[in-house]
């Protein structure tokens, strides 16, 4: 039986991850009414519109992610058929957009991204860290593909965990509390508190230890409130109170004797790290294969 072929999927494919034809034009080095042209045909074969338009960028039809699905596989196999027969393999190029809250920006991400660029030489990566409520806004908003994260998302965002964390009181060196074993509740409440700014998806676990352990978080001592771990970490060893960081952001103080851990009576403050993305929108390749590369090399703390 003859099969009709399917043209211009790597247009089309290219205007679905970039969600606008004008970038895909530039990618492409096309004129944006040629790209138009391309979908319109591929679109008049199948006898169903593929995309629709959203305030300024196109999103795809239920159709259209069908034929995601499938095209990618096609280019993919394509790729590599010709690998195969050439003897040259066809090396994964474009971005690879990410966002990351501080302590996966900062622990995970690096190390991950070194072991990945090693096989995919050719992806430019760009990297932003800040705090978890501003990584779900650059997602929804489209500016980056993945980001990386303490806390799951919202409606629109798929979340899958790719490591665990956990959070300790930690005081400096001299602090009165560098003897003790063990700490009560009523402890906690009367020591200058250093934390993380609201928004911080550390700070949401921590509240939310505090409320299964019947600490309101407004009882804290709360003397600081920092943007970054790495912020919080410098204020603790300047004497300004004591803190609750992800043990891997004081791995190295807590190594070298100037930061101890110090446990706390029905407090626990272990979660998982999420990496999560927008299911509205296609991911890139880069995307794709970088969240395939992380769940796949889950790393637990």
């Amino acid at each position: 039986m003859r099969t009709e072929q399917l043209p211009y999927l790597d247009t089309f494919v290219c205007a679905a991850e970039r969600g606008s034809f004008t970038a895909a034009a530039r990618e492409l080095g096309l004129s944006q009414a040629a790209v138009s042209q391309r979908v319109q045909c591929l679109e008049k074969l199948l006898r169903t519109p593929l995309f629709r338009r959203e305030g300024g960028r196109v999103g795809l039809t239920d159709a259209g992610r069908k034929l995601h699905e499938y095209a990618g596989r096609i280019l993919e196999l394509t790729a590599e058929a010709l690998g195969a027969v050439t003897g040259v393999p066809v090396e994964v190029t474009g971005e690879l957009l990410l966002a990351a809250s501080s302590v996966p920006g900062h622990h995970h991400l690096p190390r991950a991204l070194g072991d990945f660029r090693k096989q995919y030489p050719l992806v430019q990566v760009r990297a932003s860290v800040s705090d978890t409520e501003a990584v779900f806004r650059r997602i929804e908003a489209g500016e980056v593909s993945l980001g990386f994260v303490g806390a799951s998302g919202g409606s629109h965002l798929e979340s899958r965990p790719f490591a665990t964390d956990e959070l300790v009181l930690v005081v400096p060196k001299g602090h009165p509390w560098w003897r003790k074993r063990r700490l009560t509740r009523a402890d906690l409440v009367a020591q200058p508190f250093v934390q993380r700014e609201r928004g911080s998806g550390s700070r949401h676990c921590f509240e939310q230890a505090l409320e299964r352990a019947g600490i309101a978080a407004s009882a804290l001592n709360v003397v600081l409130e920092l943007g970054s771990s790495e912020a919080v970490l410098a204020a603790v060893l300047g004497g300004a109170g004591v803190a609750v960081l992800s043990r891997l952001a004081v791995r190295n103080e807590v190594n070298a004797g100037k930061l101890k851990p110090v446990p706390v009576d029905g407090l626990t403050c272990a979660r998982e790290l999420f990496v999560v993305w927008d299911r509205r929108r296609v991911l890139p390749a880069p995307a794709r294969l970088f969240l395939s590369f992380v769940l796949t090399c889950t790393v637990v703390s």
